[in-house]
């Protein structure tokens, strides 16, 4: 049939979220770190969406699409009103502050465990989830880590996470340039240092250079350091 449905624009969308947040029917998820409809039939096309969206890459067209369905929207909020584990959805913005657990009554029944402590300070982590605004940014050192870094070396948490905000992305398998969100993150935030750890394999080139570029393009003038690891975690320069 032909109705009006929503229309998501990737190249305007800058992984915000806020679209799949004011989704109630559970129409829109986070693909690659853009906003995607996921099924014609959860789109009622009302558009609560399109007022959050802050780029305007939502908007709405005619097309042939499946009808609205109700019941198969309430089975799905059915199903998900079970609580997750921890409550958190994977790729939900939260502050760990500092390695806790988000699963608080879980953390307070379980015993503490012995040993070193996770410095990871967010979630998610992964440059391509990320949000480009969100509370843990502000006044934060950012860090921006090639995948590999921290398999390379076993003090990586204390050395280079600790009191850092942790971002990491390979250059060689993830698709597209980081240089347009980092951009966004740097100029939208009150981001105070940047450091860049990468491996010494010439891939990891790329997410140096995407940094420098974010920099230069978010017109802010930031302290920033890059550190080379070597295949065996020994730091370079």
């Amino acid at each position: 049939m032909i109705r009006r449905i929503i229309e998501i624009d990737r190249e305007k969308c800058n992984g915000c979220g806020a679209c799949a947040a004011a989704c109630h029917e559970g129409a829109i998820g986070m693909v690659d770190g853009k906003a995607q409809l996921l099924r014609d039939d959860y789109c009622d096309g009302l558009g609560d969406c399109l007022p959050t969206c802050p780029t305007g890459a939502i908007t709405f067209v005619e097309r042939e699409a499946a009808a609205y369905d109700e019941a198969a929207v309430k089975a799905r909020q059915a199903a998900q009103a079970a609580p997750l584990p921890c409550g958190c959805p994977g790729s939900a913005a939260a502050v760990l502050r500092g390695g806790e657990s988000c699963c608080d009554a879980a953390s307070a029944a379980a015993p503490a465990a012995a040993g070193p402590v996770s410095e990871l300070r967010q979630w998610p982590v992964q440059l391509k989830l990320l949000p480009v605004e969100a509370p843990y940014y502000n006044g934060a050192k950012l860090l921006v880590a090639a995948d590999c870094t921290a398999f390379s070396r076993a003090d990586f948490h204390e050395r280079f996470m600790r009191g850092r905000i942790t971002v990491i992305g390979c250059p060689k398998l993830d698709e597209g340039d980081y240089t347009e969100k980092l951009t966004e993150i740097l100029r939208r935030n009150d981001i105070r240092e940047v450091t860049v750890v990468r491996m010494e394999v010439p891939c990891c080139g790329g997410i140096q250079r995407a940094v420098e570029n974010a920099l230069r393009a978010s017109g802010k003038f930031l302290p920033w350091q890059v550190v080379t690891l070597g295949r065996d975690g020994t730091i370079l320069d």
